[in-house]
């Protein structure tokens, strides 16, 4: 089949927005990597997927207690969103004040779904916005299995 100009413009467009979208998930993940605390003592690797305002803060609560009992020299906590859980890390959440607090004074860090958020984009038309201290990742479980590689304790609250 013999390739039209339009079709080379469409093709040539198409892989740019798929080596975009990759480059960036590398430069998310690197980003995250270089955030661990690989010196830290404990390691935990806590599990958001329910849209359940109770089962937000409790995760939250997890992660705060955890930071309050070993201090954050030597506890790293990292909060993995997919699914219907992703809903914790958009913008306008009312917990957003409260990840703000845990990233800016604790260092907890926040990772957001790469999947559920296309799939979240192609069924509202947009992509949501998310708050700040969220970091995109290739996937939720693909990031806990990185993690638990590490040694993290994966929690499911």
């Amino acid at each position: 089949m013999k390739r039209t100009p339009l079709l080379r413009i469409l093709n040539t467009s198409i892989f740019s927005i798929i080596l975009t979208a990759v480059l960036t998930l590398a430069t998310s993940m690197s980003a995250i990597a270089e955030d661990t605390k690989e010196f830290a003592e404990h390691k935990f690797v806590l599990q958001i997927t329910d849209n359940d305002p109770e089962k937000q803060m409790l995760v939250l609560n997890v992660a705060a207690n955890i930071m309050k009992h070993y201090g954050p020299d030597k506890a790293d906590v990292e909060i993995v969103a997919f699914g219907p859980g992703l809903k914790l890390l958009l913008a306008n959440n009312n917990n957003a004040e409260r990840i703000n607090g845990l990233s800016d004074n604790s260092g907890v860090r926040f990772a957001a779904c790469a999947n559920t958020l296309a799939k979240m984009t192609k069924k509202l038309g947009k992509e949501p916005k998310l708050n700040s201290h969220a970091t995109v990742v290739p996937g939720g479980i693909i990031r806990i299995k990185e993690l638990a590689d590490q040694g993290y304790l994966l929690v499911r609250p």
